[in-house]
């Protein structure tokens, strides 16, 4: 048996440092984690609602439902200016900055963005566009093709 004396090993204290990164981690998860949450929580009202509750809306953030009113819609130098209605109601926009391809008159639309100050339009700067299946039923030879693996306008004869 042996009696020779072991060396105990030292316990480390771990530095300020690594309790300070760790920290910072944490603090730079709970950011996103809270950026992730307040924007899923964006809420979503229709043009009659939101004009019932202008008041208690104020100036906070939403998403307002409506169809564009076909001769509403005018350029501007920064952006469009349009009506949408829902349910009877209708609601001024101004969107700035450039609006999707697919925006047009009659189309549904959602804005993100708040009531002006005024309350006398609803300021947008997102428009998100619901598209159609309709390019599906227009060009059905084309979709078919690109399942089977062949190109639109190569047909099976194309050299390769």
């Amino acid at each position: 048996m042996d009696l020779t004396p072991t060396e105990v090993p030292v316990r480390r204290r771990r530095s300020r440092r690594a309790y300070v990164a760790l920290l910072a981690v944490l603090g730079g998860l709970s950011v996103v984690v809270w950026q992730g949450l307040s924007s899923a929580s964006l809420y979503f009202y229709n043009a009659d609602e939101a004009v019932e509750q202008r008041d208690h809306l104020g100036d906070r953030r939403f998403r307002l439902q409506g169809t564009v009113l076909g001769s509403s819609v005018e350029q501007t130098g920064e952006g469009v200016d349009f009506t949408v209605a829902y349910n009877g109601v209708q609601v001024d926009a101004q969107h700035r900055g450039d609006p999707p391809e697919l925006f047009e008159p009659g189309i549904p639309v959602v804005l993100e963005g708040r009531w002006d100050p005024s309350g006398a339009y609803f300021a947008s700067d997102r428009i998100l566009v619901k598209h159609s299946e309709q390019y599906e039923a227009e060009n059905e030879v084309r979709l078919e093709d690109a399942e089977d693996g062949r190109s639109a306008g190569a047909g099976a004869d194309a050299e390769p």
